[in-house]
Formats: structure tokens, sequence, C-alpha cells
């Protein structure tokens, strides 16, 4: 199932929240037993660091590694995934056999939904019946009337590429709940997929022609009725594709903040009777003002329902909730699917193991019920406390230099410390659990219909908080997850447990890697407060300008340097980073190994500089760390897929090019005029 929820749009990653565990390496178990964190036997030393700093750092391990079959890439987030998920499986197991969790626990229920995906038999005998009776509804459809009951009533069974609502903070009051009007979902993964013509889109579009044909087969369609259908489903949701903001408008949240009353929305998209739609979604609360994301999308809406198509609506939405279903029916369907948007698109020769598979479905659905389970088993106190000082370190680094940068008049500077006086950190785990008690997985229930319990259980739970106050307790990953974010609506930074783990971090191991690694992960997050994006949202987490307008005007002139910066590397081919896109997240990682460099020499300050080890300094150490941290190997169509739809950097640009905007990295190893890593300084870019 697909519901539509509102994700939130600005909730800063420091990788793609979408990528997935790797197969298993040795290296992960070495790396836990170098006691300073940098494993001599992956340098590759016969390159100069002044030359080619990244294999000098990770040349053997680019030579001895291969990507796995089941993976498009293989780095260091997607190794610590693979210990992460191996530590979940056997954390299931023992929830498993100790037989102690009554059916009713939210720990049940992860099981239950575990074990009745694996149950394939029972899969491939229901074959395509559990869509049957939702199909039906949609074929049923005759008039607007039909329609709208459809797209409302049955809004979790159905997945439609029209319209969605969802609930969200309030840009203009961020401590209250708005209801949002969103765009509905594509088949394929970005708008640029549908409105590029070169080559490659071009053939992408025909394999996603080609993917729905082969899928409506199981059906029961002809080839024949398939292919003519897969050409009109193609052809209409390019129409909607269109008129939607592009990757880098959809960047600014400004462009989203389009508050409507219900009588304007009512104007905008006459042709549903909005009160009864809310109704039929279960919104009991009376609205008066609803966010309307994207006009532009709506007034196309407008056209196409003043001359309605039904029966090419009801193909589209037939063949969109089949698409959304994938995963739960059969396995030939499930691998259908895989081999679409993983092998054509992404180039991943293989499905990941059942097990692991499963695993993803159950942290993404009651995740917080296992990761009551992984903390108490997976992480020590102590890493919690060492963890909050080393923040507490970046972020005083980041004050100072607030306060000393150039261009920043005092005023704004007084803002800016103002929204880092005010940052919730959250590290570890939440203080408030979520609470499963009411989503319908029961014992006995199919893989399918405890899919659409959760779905069903998220989709109320998530309307329920129209014109509500937010809760600022709740987490937007689970602990278990290899990742960290910021939230600029609640101008928050948050740091699961399981990403305090080596290569990132390791509570004994030597302040310089840790601040290297999870230090400047920290910094990262940090530095979304003050990207393009984040910087528009005041300490209260409000879409307020803070900044001056000469300030705005320098910030804006650095940043656009950046992205030139970073539009004029080409990961392949021809295939060049989009500066304009990936910014914010080129801004963070920028900002953030300055914060962590500058949070290491307060430590060093503080506690004594330590002495080199296998004769590296400890500026040194941290610099390597950095690159450590974000070594990748990828498929090539791992990478033109990133570039069309990531805002991060492959993490190949991400462990070298902001540390040539970094004067220190010259200074640890030495690099001057005429070597390949030196870049001048008139040409490095200084914003935070």
């Amino acid at each position: 199932m697909k519901t539509n929820f509102l994700k939130p749009v600005l909730a800063f990653a420091v990788i793609a929240v979408a990528a997935t565990a790797c197969k298993e390496k040795t290296d992960v178990a070495v790396a836990d037993t170098e006691p300073h964190g940098i494993i001599l036997a992956n340098m590759d030393t016969t390159v100069s660091p002044k030359a080619d700093f990244y294999n000098y750092v990770n040349g053997n391990w680019m030579k001895n590694n291969e990507i796995p079959d089941d993976q498009t890439s293989w780095a260091g987030f997607t190794i610590l995934r693979k210990k992460t998920d191996a530590d979940m499986l056997n954390i299931l197991s023992k929830a498993k056999e100790s037989g102690k969790y009554a059916p009713d626990t939210d720990q049940a229920k992860a099981l239950m939904i575990y074990e009745s995906q694996l149950d394939s038999v029972s899969r491939n005998k229901a074959g395509v019946e559990p869509l049957k009776p939702i199909l039906e509804k949609i074929a049923a459809v005759q008039n607007m009337e039909d329609f709208q009951k459809l797209m409302s009533e049955d809004a979790v069974a159905v997945s439609q590429p029209f319209l969605g609502l969802a609930a969200f903070s309030n840009p203009s009051n961020s401590a209250m709940n708005s209801a949002y009007i969103t765009p509905g979902g594509l088949g394929l993964p970005d708008r640029d997929f549908y409105t590029n013509t070169d080559p490659a889109s071009v053939k992408i579009r025909q394999q996603y022609v080609d993917y729905i044909t082969r899928m409506l087969q199981f059906l029961g369609d002809s080839e024949e009725s398939a292919r003519k259908q897969a050409e009109t489903i193609l052809a209409f949701e390019t129409k909607l594709a269109e008129p939607r903001l592009d990757k880098v408008a959809s960047r600014d949240f400004r462009n989203f903040n389009n508050p409507r009353s219900i009588a304007e929305l009512q104007k905008m998209l006459p042709q549903l009777q909005w009160k009864e739609v809310f109704k039929g979604m279960g919104v009991t609360k009376k609205m008066d003002t609803v966010i309307v994301m994207q006009p532009k999308y709506m007034e196309t809406l407008k056209q196409m329902f003043a001359k309605p198509d039904f029966e090419t609506w009801k193909t589209v939405m037939r063949w969109s909730t089949l698409n959304s279903a994938t995963g739960m029916l059969t396995t030939d369907i499930d691998r259908a699917s895989f081999d679409f948007y993983e092998t054509t698109l992404k180039g991943t020769k293989k499905q990941k193991p059942a097990t692991e598979r499963a695993l993803a479905t159950v942290n993404g659905s009651v995740g917080e019920a296992l990761g009551k389970l992984y903390v108490d088993e997976m992480f020590p106190p102590e890493a919690k406390q060492k963890a909050e000082t080393m923040i507490d370190n970046v972020i005083a680094a980041y004050k100072d230099r607030i306060n000393a940068l150039s261009w920043m008049s005092d005023s704004t500077k007084v803002k800016a410390i103002e929204k880092l006086d005010k940052f919730t950190v959250k590290i570890g785990y939440p203080d408030k659990w979520k609470d499963y008690s009411s989503m319908e997985v029961k014992p006995g229930n199919t893989y399918y219909d405890n899919m659409v319990a959760v779905q069903t259980w998220n989709f109320r739970d998530n309307l329920d908080k129209i014109d509500e106050p937010v809760d600022r307790t709740e987490w937007g990953m689970s602990p278990q997850t290899v990742n960290a974010y910021f939230n600029p609506f609640n101008n928050e930074i948050v740091f699961p447990a399981a990403i305090l783990q080596p290569p990132f971090y390791d509570y004994k191991a030597d302040e310089a890697v840790n601040y290297g690694g999870i230090g400047a992960v920290i910094g990262h997050e940090i530095s979304h407060a003050f990207d393009d994006s984040g910087s528009r949202f005041d300490a209260n987490g409000n879409l307020v300008n803070w900044w001056t307008d000469k300030d705005l005007e320098n910030f804006t002139e650095r940043g656009n340097k950046l992205a030139d910066q970073y539009s004029n590397i080409a990961v392949l081919d021809s295939v060049y980073i989009n500066g304009k896109f990936t910014l914010g997240e080129n801004i963070g990682d920028l900002g953030g190994v300055l914060g962590a460099y500058d949070g290491l020499q307060r430590f060093y300050k503080e506690n004594g500089r330590p002495d080199n080890i296998d004769g590296f300094t400890p500026e040194q150490r941290f610099f390597m760390s950095w690159a450590t941290v974000w070594r990748t190997k990828s498929r090539e169509e791992a990478l033109r897929n990133q570039v069309k739809t990531d805002p991060h950097s492959p993490g190949m640009v991400r462990a070298t090019q902001p540390l040539l905007n970094v004067d220190a990295f010259y200074e640890a190893f030495d690099i001057k005029e005429g070597d390949p890593m030196y870049l001048a300084p008139e040409d490095r870019v200084r914003i935070w």
C-alpha cells in the first residue's frame, strides 16, 4: 500500500534514508580491533596525499572490496547497516525464542509482521486475490461522486497519483500541526525521469513501459492489452509530473507554504466536495485552513477534472495500486518489481536475503518496538554520555565560528547564536516510545492484511494530528537506524543509537578519529540549520527571515560559489553533480568538517594534545577519518540515479571536496601550490 504522507521535506539526513544494508565484509570486524580507528591496510601509501587524498586513505580498500550483488553501493554506512541488521536479526530471534511477548504487545506485532512476510508459501498461494476487492471498487467508478468516494474512503487501499492529505508542522507556527494537500505518487522516482530528454531518460521511460506491461499480466491482462495500458499510463503520469516543482525548487519550503481557506480550496478544485473528502478520510475536526503545497499543480488538476476521463483514471489507479502492493504479494511479483526499481534503475544484481528484507519492513513499520530491545542490548550508557559531551563541544565551536565571521553583521550573529542556543539534541533513543496498541496486526493475519493494518494505523495516526500541537518528543528515525537528521521545524538534531558505532564513533577510541567521524556528522547536522534551506527557519522552527538584506546577499553569493564548484564535478562521463540540488548537503559537509575540527581543538585545549599514532598527527588522523567514513564504491546505474534523485553528493566526492575548502587540511598534509589537491585560497569557499 502507498499512502500519501507528507515527508518532512527539510528533515535533513546525513545520508539518503532509502539506502539499505550491505553484504557482510570482514573489515567490519577489523574496524573494531583498531584502537585508533584508522585501518592502515586500507591505505595506499604509494599514493601521495598531496596528489590523491582519497586513494591515499582508501586505495587498498577500493582495490580489495567488491560491491555485493545485492547492493547498489558499498560504503561505510552500508557496512555498518549490515552489522546492525545482523544484531537486529539476533535480537528478533531471541525475542521469538523467549515466548514472553503476548500477542497484543508491540514486540509480538513486530514478530508477526516479520514472520508473515517470510511466509512465501501463503503469499504465493494467495496470488493477487488480496487486491481483487479494491480493484473491483476501482473498476466500478462511473462518475465524480464514485471517484471522490474511492479516493477518500479508500485512501489507504487505493494508490492514486492525484492528491494526498497529510499533517505536519505549520511553517508559520511550528508548534502546531496543519493539514497539507500534497500531489499524489507516481511510478517513476522523480519528475526528471518524465521530463528529461537525454537518451538515458528516454530509455528508462521505455523500460518503465516494459515493466508495466509485465506487471499487468499478473492481473490476467493479455500482453497486447497490458502494453497499450502502459503507454496510456506513462503519458498520463507525464501530464501529472510536468506541473510539479522540480527538485531544486522543492528544496525551498517557501514554495510549499501556501495556506488557503477551505472556501479557497473549494474554488481551486471545485469538482471535489472537500468537506466530504476530509470526512471520508476520517478527519473529524472542523478545519478552517489547509496548506496547498503546489498551487500550479492544482490548476492542472482543475483542468483535468473539468473533463473527466474515468477509463484512463481507472487504468492508472489500478496500475498504481498494484505497483504499491508488489512487495506484499507473490514472490514472482515482488521479484518483477525488484528487476525494474533495483536492477534497471540502480544496477543491483540480486535481492537481499529474505530475512533482511523482512527486517527492513519491521523497522519501517513498528521500528520503535524493536528499538527498545536494541537499546537494551546494544547501546551502553557510556556511549551516550560521551556523545553528549562531544555534541556540546562542537556546538560551542560553531558559536565561536559564527562570532568570528567577517561577512555577517552582529545583529544576524545574535539570531544565529539564538538558534544554536535553542537546539534540541536527541541522542540514542526516545524518552517516550510509540504506542502501537491500536494497530490491528493480529495472529493469523496474512502479510497483506498486516501491512494494510500498518498503513491504516499510520494514516489515522497522522491525520489525527491535524490542528493539534506538535509532539516534539517524537523521533523521525528508530534507534536501530544508521543515520542522523536535522528537523528545522523543531530546530533539533537527532542521532540514533546505531550510528554511534565504529567507524563513526567508538567511545573508547582516539578523539581525532571520533571527531573526524561522528563529530563531523554532528557538525553536518548543525550546519543544516544554516544551509540555504534550513537558514530560512528561525530559532523556534518558524519560516521567518532573520537575516539582514546584506548578510543574506553575502550568504547567497558564497552558496552559489559552492554550488558552482560542485556542478563542475563529473562523476561519470557527461554526468555532473547538480550543485544547486545538492547545495544543502554540501554546506552541511563543509560546515560539519570545520565545526568538528574546531571542536577537536577545543577538546585538546581542555584535555591536552595526544602524541602521534603510526606517525600521523591528530590533525592528519581527523581528516583521514573523514575520508574513511565516505569511501564508496557505486554501480554506474546507481550513480546516475543518485545524481537525479538524491540531494547528497556521491560518497567519493564527499570524502575530499569539502577538505579542499579547509585551510587546516593544507597545513596538516603540507599541500602547496602545484600539488593536485591544491585549491587557491581565493577559490576556497568560506561560509561557516
